[in-house]
């Protein structure tokens, strides 16, 4: 009876994973749908994005599908800044580590649109790549 005992936390935490995992694959599955329609797109668990033609479309990933989803157009945004701990950093120069990491939009409206990452060169790179994008908008931000 004790050896029941012992292996019961193992066969609980067995079926948490496997629940987990279940979870993760629905999310992954409403994404992999919802992608399609996209150029480029991006999944993590804070946030997902996709960018067609020049709208960008973001959201957060549950295993009932996408949740909150925003669009809003490159053409209205004057400057994408990378955020590291609440921190505006360079794309070109990051810190490999932070809790909070960001994508913020400065649209017209001087609003700010913030969208979550889990990784710093990974939100680098979209920087990186969406300021492209926004250069070749927008030619006259390049003078």
């Amino acid at each position: 009876m004790e050896r029941g005992l012992l292996w019961l936390p193992l066969l609980v935490a067995f079926f948490w994973l496997a629940w987990q995992g279940s979870r993760e694959y629905q999310k992954l599955e409403a994404y992999r749908i919802w992608a399609e329609q996209f150029d480029k797109s991006k999944y993590d668990i804070y946030a997902v994005l996709g960018l067609k033609d020049q709208n960008i479309t973001w959201g957060k990933p549950t295993p009932k599908g996408l949740i909150n989803l925003a669009t809003f157009s490159l053409l209205d945004v004057k400057e994408i800044r990378l955020l590291v701990d609440d921190k505006v950093v360079e794309v070109e120069n990051f810190p490999r580590k932070g809790r909070l990491i960001k994508l913020e939009f400065i649209t017209s409206e001087s609003a700010s649109i913030r969208i979550p990452f889990t990784e710093v060169p990974l939100a680098a790179n979209w920087g990186k790549y969406l300021q492209g994008v926004l250069l070749g908008l927008n030619p006259e931000q390049n003078q």
